[in-house]
């Protein structure tokens, strides 16, 4: 039986979530249908985009990306906080870049209509903002606003109509630093190991691709969540960039079968720091959702999430002792 999406979503547990949704029927996401010969290879775009657009609206930060054939991964990061210190003018604004609203919000936001409305009214304005406010902070509703989105879309190119994703998209919960760069070095990595590019900056509608082309340029990409350095107290990332992408690209040349995937002296200080067996990294980074449910993570953290939810027992368990340390 599905896990409730209430018990695979926690904050006080995580901020992270390694997201994956998937197409159900034969036309494809993007890419080149074999079958058919048509290529959707321009819907890359249209997830990529609306993407980046949601992270603007939401307070709700991108880690990591791909967009691939039949599905798409994304590593995301929930800042509640974030929301708290919006007002109810900031709240309404995001959200009606998303969405229409109602009559009363739009008119609360025309400068020239606010002076206008009745106590009444504006009550209506507080609570429908709070609701926003909430939504706004929800990793359910950043999911459905992304997928209902590019559905509609894709049945109105297709000129039919139904359901174009599954159920529901599956979550995990990244419970520690490690779960969460091995989850995002899987997910950076998908387009190489899926034989569909040869490097990380080949990797078409990837965070990695963005990552690197912005670091060209001495800079981080402002739509995604960065690394370190810190910038005057913005919460970042656990490690140095530079160490990321040199860890992404050593795992990208060992999981190819004709490399024997010695491992650079700069890269090992990462997985020291880490304290991870690099066997067990490369196993965890190239089938990362095969290892873990609904959440992940070392054992210890496994095992506080389970007396905090009270819950018998967590799968996984076994992966997180042999591939992360006790």
């Amino acid at each position: 039986m599905p896990t409730a999406r209430s018990q695979q979503v926690s904050l006080q547990d995580t901020p992270f979530y390694h997201c994956v949704s998937r197409c159900v029927r034969r036309s494809f996401l993007c890419g080149v249908d074999d079958y058919t010969g048509i290529s959707y290879e321009h819907r890359r775009d249209w997830v990529e985009k609306r993407l980046l657009d949601l992270s603007q609206s939401f307070a709700i930060d991108i880690c990591a990306f791909a967009v691939m054939s039949n599905h798409s991964h994304v590593v995301l990061y929930v800042d509640a906080q974030r929301s708290h210190g919006w007002s109810t003018l900031d709240v309404l604004t995001r959200w009606h870049r998303l969405f229409a609203g109602t009559d009363v919000t739009r008119r609360y936001c025309d400068d020239e209509q606010r002076d206008n409305l009745t106590r009444v009214e504006l009550n209506q304005v507080e609570r429908k903002a709070e609701v926003y406010r909430s939504r706004l902070t929800d990793l359910s509703w950043f999911m459905r606003s992304l997928n209902e989105h590019i559905a509609r879309e894709a049945n109105k190119e297709d000129n039919c109509s139904g359901r174009f994703w599954e159920g529901r998209f599956k979550s995990q919960a990244l419970l520690d630093e490690q779960a969460l760069l091995a989850c995002m070095a899987y997910v950076d990595l998908n387009p190489i190991r899926a034989g569909i590019a040869n490097t990380p900056e080949q990797s078409e509608f990837t965070s990695v691709q963005m990552r690197i082309r912005a670091a060209l340029q001495g800079k981080q990409p402002e739509q995604l969540k960065p690394f370190e350095p810190r910038d005057s107290g913005l919460q970042t990332l656990p490690c140095h960039l530079n160490d990321y992408l040199e860890l992404v690209e050593f795992t990208g040349r060992a999981i190819k079968k004709t490399k024997t995937g010695v491992i650079p002296a700069r890269c090992g200080k990462l997985l020291q720091r880490l304290d991870i067996d690099i066997e067990c990294w490369m196993e965890l980074s190239e089938g990362f959702e095969d290892h873990f449910c609904h959440l992940a993570g070392r054992l210890h953290s496994l095992q506080h999430c389970q007396q905090t939810k009270g819950m018998h027992r967590i799968r996984g368990s076994g992966s997180a002792k042999r591939l992360l340390g006790a």
